[in-house]
């Protein structure tokens, strides 16, 4: 039997609360409200998913894409306003911080409240009260009221209830980024313990490598839809470039002012078609440092031309420019050219650091004077190393490089 089950899940929200007396004397006549509307919000529409006990899933997308919304569905904070859920298992959420407990309770006092609105009894939790209290790491705070704590202090709280009630199925957010890094990974170590015991684990999360380490699998929302359910390493890819060619968009849309052409040339020679490929051919437009990169151009020649150069370059997203190759400097010899085709750059390596960047093509006459077709930065990429292993973050670029160390003479050890 599956531990999760979303049959055509909808989930609708109010935009509005304040009604004028006459809307409200309005509501009260027999006419139903309209399904959609200006004070009506759906974050969620029509979703369906299974998922398996033991299986350990990542809800991936943008902030308001419905991920929290279907936690919160699975964790009972919410019904959903159509549709069918099924929940098979004891669920332990950390949502949002401190959910359930009350300020003016000591942090004792709440985590035998967390543990009774979990059907928990008294005698369970205080089974469980020490363990509880090492893994917080707060117990010289445990009696004070926890309208004092810090974030950080809500979080190790939540958590350590969360992770140690046995729960058939965990449900953690963002509240994860709240902390210290070390007690951060502590948690995670955690999440990889009740994984192997066979806990269903779904998790919201920004940090991809965070999904990538422990998800297998991805769920992909966007503006309230399932986009992609699939391996989590690839979803994550595709999402990647999904929000890179959006971003790349209102980047443009940024600085291309009405009056400031990005593209400009006589003609004689035409652009088009331009396509960043990896090395399978395939359109990307996320990258990490050290893999290959293609930049595919076509173009058509109104008439023929004698000795054209072709040339791209890379610009940082401040605008910097890195590099300017072109098919003269190159050594390709264009003697004539005529009719249609396509040229094609390939980076063995790339070399540059995470970020953001820009890409510009032109076709020009040998003088470097006339130029056929030029376009300014209006084609984009990203580099991404997280979860990618590579540990180089310091710069522009990478060197690609490798250290040795040789050593002269006997060693002893410290």
């Amino acid at each position: 039997m599956h531990a999760i089950r979303f049959d055509q899940v909808s989930k609708q929200f109010r935009t509005r609360h304040n009604r004028s007396f006459r809307e409200w004397f309005v509501s009260l006549g027999p006419t139903p409200p309209r399904p959609d509307g200006p004070d009506q919000f759906w974050a969620l529409r029509n979703i369906s998913f299974e998922i398996q006990p033991g299986e350990s899933v990542g809800l991936i997308g943008h902030n308001g894409a419905g991920k929290s919304t279907a936690l919160k569905l699975i964790g009972r904070l919410m019904t959903p306003s159509q549709g069918r859920l099924e929940i098979h298992g004891r669920v332990s959420a950390l949502l949002e911080l401190g959910a359930g407990f009350h300020p003016e309770l000591s942090g004792r006092d709440n985590v035998f409240l967390s543990g009774a609105l979990l059907g928990l009894s008294r005698r369970d939790m205080a089974a469980r009260f020490d363990a509880i209290v090492d893994f917080s790491e707060i117990e010289e705070f445990i009696d004070m009221p926890v309208k004092h704590y810090s974030s950080g202090m809500f979080a190790r709280l939540a958590f350590a209830v969360s992770a140690n009630v046995e729960p058939e199925i965990l449900l953690v957010d963002e509240a994860l980024a709240v902390g210290d890094y070390n007690f951060q990974q502590k948690c995670l170590a955690r999440i990889d313990e009740l994984k192997a015991s066979g806990v269903t684990i779904v998790l919201v999360s920004h940090a991809h490598d965070t999904i990538r380490t422990h998800c297998r699998r991805v769920l992909w929302f966007d503006h309230g839809k399932l986009m992609a359910d699939g391996v989590g390493e690839t979803e994550i890819a595709r999402y990647l470039d999904h929000t890179a060619g959006i971003a790349a968009e209102k980047r443009l849309s940024a600085v291309a002012e009405p009056e400031v052409k990005r593209q400009w040339g006589n003609g004689e020679v035409e652009l088009f078609d331009v396509q960043i490929l990896d090395e399978s051919g395939r359109p990307r437009s996320v990258f990490r440092t050290g893999e290959a990169m293609v930049l595919t151009i076509a173009y058509r020649v109104r008439s023929e031309i004698r000795k054209p150069v072709f040339g791209m370059g890379i610009h940082r997203q401040d605008g910097l420019h890195i590099t300017g190759p072109n098919t003269h400097l190159a050594g390709l010899d264009l003697s004539s050219l005529r009719g249609s085709g396509s040229i094609t750059y390939r980076i063995p390596r790339l070399t540059l650091l995470d970020g953001d960047y820009l890409i510009s093509i032109s076709a020009h006459h040998p003088d470097g004077i006339t130029m056929y077709d030029y376009h300014d930065r209006l084609y984009s990429f990203r580099v991404d190393n997280q979860g990618s292993g590579f540990r180089e973050r310091f710069g522009l670029m990478s060197m690609l490089g490798n250290w040795q160390v040789e050593r002269d003479g006997p060693q002893t050890d410290a």
